[in-house]
């Protein structure tokens, strides 16, 4: 069982900083390769927002539903469901669909990983070591995760490089990237199938319900921690990676 939980823990670590990998890449790359389109300043945010929208709304489906399906099935789920955002980004449809696709597929651009998949990763971890170990395990879960959004960012490069070597048009080398994004996604998914039962919720019975209660004492804890954050994280909303990226790449010519 020991040896299961720390495979584990590898493994969660391991995929939060590939997901995190993509993450930081497609935080850059977003705005360019939208305003390299030809999509105006509010389409770009508005793309965006209805990325950002979809992950709000799978982490709310998450919190009532990951138990009850299954946290390992949900991840892999959540993983299959991230490639829609890439495959979006290559065919470049209509803006209606664009949107819908967006939306499936919770295409984030702030560059930091802060999905459903990281709130569950972030519920699991907790359960696969001693009480001494959670901070010390999540805090090391978290500079993996920042690990990897840097790397990512750092490949952003990445078309120019393409187009450098392949003789493609700028836009292709974007597509081409964008098809590795949706093929890293699916490597998470094939990854997060190696989790064991160890990563479940534990149940006194397979047939009762799940129950969890709050003390309203810890109620008041997290709605004041909640507001705190929607606080920080609206202010992030106008300074999302993809927009700082889109900035520099209109008001100074940065590639």
């Amino acid at each position: 069982m020991k040896s299961n939980r720390q495979r584990d823990l590898a493994l969660i670590n391991a995929v939060g900083f590939l997901r995190s990998f993509g993450v930081g890449l497609m935080g850059v790359v977003l705005g360019i390769y939208l305003f390299r389109t030809g999509l105006t300043s509010a389409a770009i945010g508005l793309v965006i927002a209805v990325g950002l929208a979809g992950s709000a709304l799978a982490t709310v489906i998450m919190s009532l539903a990951a138990d009850r399906i299954g946290r390992k099935r949900f991840l892999i789920i959540l993983s299959l469901l991230s490639t829609f955002g890439g495959i979006a980004l290559v065919l470049s449809p209509r803006m209606p669909v664009f949107l819908v696709m967006a939306f499936i597929g919770m295409l984030n651009g702030t560059g930091t990983d802060r999905s459903a998949a990281y709130a569950l990763d972030q519920a699991i971890v907790p359960g696969l070591v001693p009480e001494v170990r959670r901070t010390w395990s999540l805090a090391w879960y978290d500079v993996l995760l920042d690990g990897g959004g840097s790397l990512g960012a750092l490949g952003a490069g990445l078309p120019l490089h393409l187009q450098h070597q392949l003789s493609i048009s700028l836009l292709g080398c974007y597509r081409v990237v964008f098809v590795g994004y949706s093929g890293l996604c699916l490597v998470i998914a094939v990854l997060y199938l190696g989790l064991s039962p160890e990563v479940e919720l534990a149940r006194a019975s397979t047939l009762a319900p799940i129950r969890t209660g709050i003390t309203p004492e810890s109620k008041r804890i997290i709605a004041k921690l909640t507001a705190l954050f929607s606080l920080d994280a609206f202010g992030g909303g106008f300074l999302t990676d993809a927009l700082v990226s889109y900035w520099f790449c209109r008001r100074f010519g940065i590639a």
